[in-house]
């Protein structure tokens, strides 16, 4: 640890330097600085550098390291587990690098370290252009990216590492590296996966795919048919092509205006059909959802960019989730399924999703640590609620989701949707035989272990 007065002179010499602002626990707009998304994370950074450009991202590691901090990285700030902040540590934030440069020719996209999903989207809808991104617009793209990445277009286009073409890292030295196929291939490999645990990704170039047309069958029942719906969902799902996704779904009843006023903040089932296509081939595969008696319903063609927006959490809530991978939706599973949905804590914007995987992301390539990645079926508890008087049962509920769901658990699972639950869950996340290999890439780049706040993977 530094003295203070060595502290106070590297502090005050990283104030001039950066082009970006500098946040200290005594400074004006710290606390607004140091809030994330899930209000449950209270956590104290000993400075905040919001960098503005890969110079700034350096300078603020180099900071770090002359002072013996970790380091911990904030773009979108969504990690449900608070991981862009770090008790005394720096914080590099990189909100202000948000930066989307579309490639139409060759179908790619560079995104700055701190761009969202709202950002990628958008920039790519003019061009018909996407690729997979979270099911929220307010993801930062660097971590879910990382992280694996699944979202509405993954059964068509892959995981979104599988269009992950290269990557400009900072590394724990505050040395600029480009890693591809190429390039630090090593590097490269762990990165598809291996979350924060390597470096900064300052930017990453993902591959694009064309998507003129986007539709979607929303509907809404009464819990009483959820067995029914689920069962239906799966066997859409099942025959259907791989344009086809979504998720089957219970929550209680938004305030939105398709949703009539008297089941607003009821508990409902919900069958969300996604399809990379034009609404008339969408509807002949929703048509056995469509058949079921439904309370509301949003079916038609619909902007990618829009659908993105559908599940955006409000901010200021407390979440806490989960996920277990299945071996499949028997009938047995989707009865335990739907008995833990009726006991959905209400009101509350907490969701119980059961999503389906196969077509590209069976399809894709297995060399890479995401081991969830052959598992047809993924059941996500997210835990959603206002008041703190409610912790206990809202994460008990989570947690029994999890406990419901073992005897058809693959073991694997995907980190982005994860707090912190220990050490083997995150050999889960990655694979028991990519573990050793992810630790000998953390010991080459970062043998200090200085990226530690993310599900961590120790130096070998």
């Amino acid at each position: 640890m530094a003295s203070p007065s060595k502290a106070g002179a590297a502090l005050a010499a990283l104030r001039e330097d950066l082009v970006g602002d500098v946040f200290a626990p005594q400074d004006p707009g710290y606390d607004e600085a140091r809030t994330v998304f899930n209000a449950m994370i209270d956590r104290r950074p000993a400075v905040i550098a919001q960098c503005v450009d890969e110079s700034d991202v350096v300078r603020s590691v180099r900071f770090a390291r002359d002072l013996d901090l970790p380091i911990a990285v904030r773009g979108g700030g969504h990690s449900v587990a608070g991981m862009a902040l770090g008790d005394g540590a720096v914080v590099v934030d990189l909100r202000h690098m948000r930066a989307v440069t579309v490639d139409p020719a060759a179908e790619a996209v560079r995104v700055a370290g701190g761009a969202t999903m709202s950002d990628l989207d958008h920039a790519c809808q003019p061009h018909s252009l996407a690729t997979t991104g979270g099911r929220a617009s307010t993801t930062g793209v660097g971590g879910f990216v990382l992280g694996g990445g699944t979202g509405w277009l993954d059964r068509c286009f892959g995981l979104a590492v599988d269009n992950l073409l290269g990557v400009e890292v900072v590394t724990a030295e505050g040395r600029r590296v480009h890693a591809s196929a190429d390039d630090h291939a090593d590097l490269f490999w762990a990165l598809h996966g291996g979350g924060g645990n390597f470096g900064i990704a300052t930017a990453l170039t993902l591959k694009l795919y064309e998507l003129p047309e986007f539709s979607i069958a929303l509907l809404l029942y009464l819990p009483e048919f959820g067995p029914e719906v689920t069962r239906t969902y799966r066997d859409v799902i099942t025959a259907g092509p791989d344009e086809a996704s979504g998720a089957v779904l219970y929550l209680c009843g938004p305030p939105e205006e398709f949703v009539p006023p008297h089941l607003v903040g009821s508990l409902l089932c919900g069958a969300l059909l996604t399809y990379a296509g034009s609404e008339g081939d969408m509807r002949k595969v929703a048509e056995p959802l469509l058949a079921l008696p439904h309370e509301a319903e949003v079916v038609g063609a619909m902007p990618y960019v829009d659908v993105q927006c559908m599940l955006d959490d409000p901010p200021g809530m407390r979440n806490y989730w989960s996920a277990e991978y299945l071996t499949g939706a028997p009938d047995d599973y989707v009865d335990v399924y739907c008995a833990r949905g009726e006991s959905l804590p209400v009101p509350s914007g907490t969701l119980h999703a059961l999503f389906p995987q196969g077509g590209a992301i069976a399809a894709g390539p297995h060399e890479y640590p995401v081991p969830y990645r052959d598992a047809p079926w993924g059941v996500h508890p997210f835990g959603l609620w206002e008041d703190p008087a409610d912790d206990a049962r809202c994460v008990q509920w989570v947690r029994d989701v999890r406990a419901d769901a073992q005897p058809w658990s693959t073991g694997a699972v995907y980190l982005n949707f994860i707090g912190d639950e220990g050490a083997d869950r995150v050999v889960a996340g990655m694979g028991a035989e990519n573990a050793q290999r992810l630790a000998d890439v953390k010991r080459s780049y970062d043998p200090d272990n200085v990226f530690r706040f993310n599900h961590n993977i120790r130096p070998a």
